[in-house]
């Protein structure tokens, strides 16, 4: 860790001032996309018929046995700990929680309202979890779009929308933020009229065809990304929002997608003037890589690679883990056992994975020698 300060320095220095005083400003924001991961799912149902103060919840999840393994980072915890006793946020209430794990449809969806009590509220929106199905389903949107949890989004907002007459200020980390952006994108003329602001913390864009439809369009201004120096899941697909890079204090970019790592000044996050070498060279190896493969051949290749780890009986990323010795060899018999079309699609997508990497590796070559 470097010596600049995080998000929970930052509670320490503004924790006392109200929202009302000293508004809703971009670190609050991804504050509060990343109050999404918390497991609200795991309280009592009847906590949340009514919107629940944040320090009512943290007091109810510190009674609950086993809930440190339903956070999805350590940090999630330690976060609504400190939020429940920072005065800007305590008294803030969570409301209509929803949550959507769906292997049928495969849809992995969560989304929770927080009422600012400043004339708005903030539908925060969760990224993908440790589920097999979430991941799949952020595969998906390599070919599909919109995905079920795109949709859901929409329902989502609208319900809202009609459960009030305040601002909606949308915002979401990781694929959280593409959901955020859609929904503010597809919902209702008279809802996206209400619309705030929309953040997306490291989150993926669009397909051009969706960026280029009007009511997208309608909403673009209102739509801020930031991104970390060295990002990859931020970088994935179209964008057309303003977009921020941020100073990460992470050495590798799975430590820079988490927000935790991100560096903050007074009440902003730390800009830089770009992204990395690295992040621009994954970012154009993986494009290339996608745009050389029709949307049939994505998704026969994330199909088949999904159906392999099924075969495993994980439920997450963690439970292959704990159990690899078993599940290497049910993947093991699952790649023996594949049909030649299949084997020959992956060979080939694998190739042309290669292929796309050495090609960016060449033209940065070039454009180095160029500027010599």
């Amino acid at each position: 860790m470097s010596g600049m300060a995080n998000l929970f320095d930052y509670l320490g220095w503004r924790g006392d001032l109200a929202l009302a005083s000293d508004p809703l400003n971009e670190v609050d924001a991804m504050i509060l996309a990343r109050l999404s991961y918390a497991p609200f799912e795991a309280l009592p149902a009847r906590m949340l018929r009514d919107p629940l103060p944040l320090c009512e919840a943290a007091e109810t999840f510190g009674m609950l046995v086993g809930i440190d393994e339903r956070f999805r980072l350590p940090g999630d915890r330690e976060l609504l700990d400190a939020l429940a006793r920072s005065p800007r946020f305590r008294d803030l209430r969570v409301s209509r929680h929803e949550h959507l794990v769906d292997a049928d449809t495969q849809t992995q969806f969560s989304a929770t309202t927080v009422q600012l009590g400043d004339g708005a509220r903030y539908v925060s929106f969760r990224g993908t979890d440790d589920t097999l199905v979430g991941w799949k389903e952020n595969f998906n949107m390599s070919f599909l779009c919109p995905v079920p949890a795109q949709e859901r989004a929409v329902a989502y907002l609208e319900a809202e929308a009609q459960a009030g007459a305040e601002d909606l200020v949308l915002g979401g980390h990781s694929k959280g933020g593409n959901l955020a952006m859609y929904a503010a994108a597809f919902c209702g003329q008279k809802t996206q009229a209400r619309v705030r602001a929309v953040y997306s913390f490291d989150g993926p864009g669009f397909d051009e065809k969706i960026i280029s439809q009007p009511s997208y369009q309608q909403v673009l201004e209102r739509m801020t990304s930031f991104v970390p120096q060295l990002s990859i899941v931020g970088m994935l697909l179209a964008h057309r929002e303003r977009c921020v890079v941020v100073r990460s204090s992470g050495q590798a970019f799975y430590d820079q997608h988490d927000v935790y790592s991100w560096e903050i000044m007074r009440n902003r996050l730390v800009r830089l003037e770009g992204v990395s070498g690295e992040s621009r060279l994954v970012d154009q190896t993986l494009k290339r890589w996608l745009l050389g493969m029709d949307r049939d051949q994505r998704e026969k290749i994330i199909d088949a690679l999904y159906a392999i780890l099924e075969k495993t009986n994980a439920r997450t990323l963690q439970d292959i883990a704990d159990k690899w010795p078993s599940c290497s060899v049910s993947i093991l018999s699952s790649l023996g056992g594949m049909d030649d079309q299949t084997r020959e699609l992956i060979g080939e997508a694998l190739s042309l994975l290669a292929k796309s990497a050495r090609r960016t590796l060449e033209e940065a070559g070039e454009q180095w020698v160029a500027s010599k």
